[in-house]
């Protein structure tokens, strides 16, 4: 994807697997961007902060109950996991402080993409587990997957967050995203 401007209207595009797409922005999307990164931040930061609080949160119910009851693709998975005690200790660790992670890192807009890119993971995860198709199989578990997803893509991290400031930190007199271009993965 590649941004510029096109008589002072930001312009992007990209091209995937031959088809080419490109848009102009309006002035005042950098603000919606930003208010998506900000509203997810701070939705997961309170999720993780709650459980890691209630010091009893345990995923073990709902990795065995949920996707029986909803009859979810991937139950035999979910059942797996709740079976699998290493496993369901991992999971009782990493959600909850994912969830925090996660959203301090949106909040502050440090390692936005990283954060952004294991949002859209737990969600697509979510997703599954909560599994339900009755109104399509859109639902809100989906939409916020594609949220996390547009925070990446846009790097919603350079909008008032500390990702502009790392990205510019200079090592040996070159900024880190030209030194480590590789970087731009989980800047941004």
């Amino acid at each position: 994807m590649s941004t510029g401007t096109d008589g002072g209207v930001n312009v992007f595009e990209s091209n995937l697997a031959g088809i080419e797409v490109r848009g102009r922005a309006h002035s005042l999307s950098a603000w919606f961007v930003l208010a998506l990164r900000l509203m997810m931040g701070y939705a997961f930061l309170y999720s993780g902060w709650t459980k890691i609080l209630g010091g009893s949160f345990d995923a073990q119910g709902y990795l065995l109950n949920a996707t029986v009851a909803n009859g979810s693709p991937l139950v035999g998975l979910f059942t797996w996991m709740g079976q699998t005690g290493w496993f369901v200790e991992i999971v009782n660790v990493a959600v909850p402080w994912g969830e925090l992670l996660i959203g301090l890192g949106l909040l502050v807009g440090a390692f936005t993409r990283l954060a952004a890119f294991f949002g859209a993971l737990m969600m697509l995860l979510f997703y599954f587990g909560n599994w339900s198709v009755a109104h399509g199989v859109i639902n809100g578990d989906f939409a916020y997957m594609l949220v996390f997803l547009a925070v990446a893509a846009f790097g919603a991290g350079r909008i008032l967050g500390l990702d502009a400031v790392i990205e510019n930190y200079e090592v040996d007199g070159e900024p880190l995203l030209e030194k480590y271009p590789a970087l731009e993965y989980v800047l941004g």
